[in-house]
């Protein structure tokens, strides 16, 4: 059943993130806008080239103080966000050292990661002006699957501690519903949530020999086997319509289509804010606003595509595990220990949702029970 005093408190929740999400928006363009009109991009650039006039070095240089100086902008909606409101709404278990400690190993993974990408961007920009837009977008499709495919065992191990699930029955029901929808995985994994969180979670992870179901153990333990075994079978679904494949086709052509128009804005400013061709360091805040606004404007676009998905996904878990009180007892308890809106405004699931909401998920389960 869904707690009414926890649908109060996740009402209250969603409206505080929502606003954040806007005034975090608003605050990074203007503060982008303020370093191009003022011509902070451009001393930067010149600073940073007097330091080393070697273009990797230079590239590496400027990415680096920038990304820094904007994630320091935020530190304080950062801090609000990340950590004041879930202890405040009881989402969080983490002291401040352990989220700080999270944080200082996101940020450094985030600018390893970013300048790797900002590094080739700005190789085929120097080397392939033309045609740069469509080269960085292989380029993207490749580096999306190699992380895809190293993230459970390079990546996700840096902030949670893995282990196989011991409970031998489960794995054996979770294994024979891979098996009955053709999908190899290479086990059955627990990751710690309890450590940083109350909010529950499970999740296919990996591409290839490195995919494998995982368990928060905030889910495994408050989760009946039936709740648990309908929640993977939505995930099975997933794999079983090939949405990983699908998803990351579309986001590559979003990418193309999003390269390709910070190109032509690029060109654009060259003249505009007298950049000294497209290549130039001091283009690269442009370029960040370009791709920026684009995500935004396709982003309901993007969620569209993602619940669509998400139906297919819960259709499957309700027509292969023939159990929908089990589906919906599991997003009642996923919509109150998760603090999730069950119905929220429809512009605001229209816009902002890549899921449908919980109440829309019950009454597929209530529907598939009636008939």
């Amino acid at each position: 059943m869904i707690d009414p005093t926890r649908q109060q408190k996740a009402k209250a929740y969603a409206r505080l993130r929502h606003r954040l999400f806007a005034v975090e928006l608003i605050i990074g363009a203007f503060a982008i806008l303020f370093v191009l009109a003022t011509g902070l991009s451009v001393w930067l650039r010149d600073v940073v080239l007097r330091i080393t006039a070697e273009p990797f070095l230079s590239t590496l240089l400027y990415f680096v103080i920038g990304a820094v100086a904007y994630g320091l902008l935020f530190t304080p909606l950062t801090y609000y966000r990340g950590f004041v409101l879930p202890r405040r709404f009881g989402l969080s278990t983490q002291n401040f050292r352990g989220w700080l400690m999270d944080m200082a190993k996101g940020s450094a993974l985030a600018l390893v990661l970013g300048s790797v990408v900002i590094e080739m961007i700005y190789f085929l920009l120097r080397t392939t002006p033309q045609w740069w837009w469509l080269i960085a977008s292989a380029f993207m499709l490749l580096f999306s699957v190699l992380l895809a495919n190293l993230a459970p065992v390079l990546i996700f191990p840096i902030f949670f501690k893995f282990k196989p699930l011991e409970d031998q029955d489960l794995v054996n029901r979770l294994m024979r519903l891979a098996a009955h929808a053709k999908t190899r995985v290479n086990g059955v994994y627990t990751m710690v949530l309890s450590d940083k969180t109350t909010a529950a979670n499970a999740a296919f992870m990996g591409l290839g020999n490195t995919k494998r179901i995982v368990l928060g153990d905030t889910l495994y333990q408050n989760f009946t086997p039936d709740e648990i075994e309908t929640i993977l079978a939505h995930e099975l679904g997933h794999q079983v319509h090939n949405d990983i494949v699908w998803g990351i086709g579309v986001e590559t052509v979003l990418t193309l289509v999003g390269f390709y128009i910070a190109n032509a804005v690029m060109l654009f400013g060259v003249a505009w804010f007298g950049f000294n061709g497209i290549a130039d360091l001091a283009g690269m805040p442009l370029m960040g606003l370009a791709l920026g606004a684009f995500g935004l404007l396709t982003m309901p676009l993007g969620n569209w595509y993602s619940r669509r998905r998400e139906v297919a996904a819960d259709r499957y878990a309700l027509e292969t595990t023939r159990n929908p009180q089990a589906f919906i007892s599991a997003f009642e308890k996923l919509a109150n220990q998760n603090l999730a809106e069950v119905e929220p405004e429809a512009w605001v699931e229209w816009l902002l949702y890549d899921h449908p909401s919980i109440g829309r998920r019950v009454a597929m389960g209530k529907q598939f029970a009636q008939a």
